[in-house]
């Protein structure tokens, strides 16, 4: 299998989509979008591994971005006091030349995230950015949780908070930083019944994946089908959804390009749930490659 070679490869725009498996992309991008697909290895398993690894000089790129850990607000990411948990002295806008926090101006708080169209909207809002540009690049946080048709997404929408409350503090402060503390994530989110369970297993590392899982699902769909069916199904709409969004947009696009992924998701493959930084198994690190026609 090749390496990804994500900035080594021909590509004039490429549209990210957040922790797509290769697996449930090849079963349905068929549907929308035609070109020649592959599957390549991924440099990281997570949002923070991936960028830290992949850009690493300057890049002429106009960037616009859905996922809060590539931002334009120069806080590394080891210094972000939510989500990250990565020793990586990384900073995007040190490396990206042109960055939209889309994940801040094209937010939904129903839906806890950023919907494709989002992303679709900023790229023409923005036709002097990109026409200024070597290069483009659409980060797309679906099929990512949280699941469009729960409407009810909590991990992401506590790290966008987080790092939006980071940056208030750095301009409050003037020093590039705040001493203030963040107390948000996911056993504040649980309720005070399941709380206590929650942190009494917290050392089962597959079962705190698990429980973090449970925030974005529908109890009642967890119950009658299991964590790994109902999640499954969520995310493969999720990435019909995006899709759809994907396919208008490149209508639009005039030069080569280029559909992959970040990283990938796990659903219990060898205990592991979601995506976590430096965890390479194949289901986070087998990624699509599709060069649409």
């Amino acid at each position: 299998m090749e390496d990804q070679r994500f900035l080594e490869s021909e590509w004039d725009y490429c549209l990210v989509l957040d922790a797509c498996r290769y697996d449930v992309f090849e079963d349905v991008y068929d549907e929308y979008l035609d070109g020649d697909l592959e599957k390549r290895w991924s440099i990281g398993s997570s949002t923070p591994e991936w960028a830290y690894r992949t850009f690493t000089g300057d890049h002429d790129i106009a960037y616009f971005s859905g996922n809060p850990f590539i931002n334009d607000l120069g806080i590394p990411l080891n210094e972000l006091k939510w989500g990250a948990s990565c020793d990586y002295e990384w900073t995007a806008s040190e490396h990206i030349s042109d960055i939209h926090d889309v994940w801040k101006t094209g937010w939904d708080d129903d839906l806890g995230t950023v919907p494709p169209d989002g992303l679709a909207e900023a790229f023409r809002n923005n036709a002097e950015a990109v026409e200024a540009a070597d290069r483009t690049v659409l980060h797309y946080m679906q099929p990512h949780a949280p699941y469009l048709s729960r409407g009810k997404g909590q991990k992401l929408k506590q790290i966008q908070k987080g790092i939006k409350r980071q940056e208030e503090e750095a301009a409050a402060d003037g020093d590039g930083g705040g001493d203030g503390t963040d107390d948000d994530g996911l056993l504040s989110s649980l309720s005070d019944s399941i709380r206590p369970k929650i942190e009494s297993r917290l050392d089962d590392s597959e079962f705190a994946q698990k429980a973090g899982l449970w925030l974005e699902l529908d109890p009642a769909d967890l119950v009658k089908d299991g964590t790994r069916v109902t999640a499954l199904r969520l995310y493969e709409e999720n990435l019909r959804i995006a899709l759809e969004s994907v396919a208008e947009l490149v209508e639009e696009l005039d030069g080569t390009v280029v559909v992959t992924a970040d990283h990938g998701e796990a659903f219990g493959e060898e205990g592991v749930w979601e995506h976590h930084i430096e965890t390479h198994i194949p289901p986070l690190m087998e990624v699509p490659w599709l060069e649409v026609e």
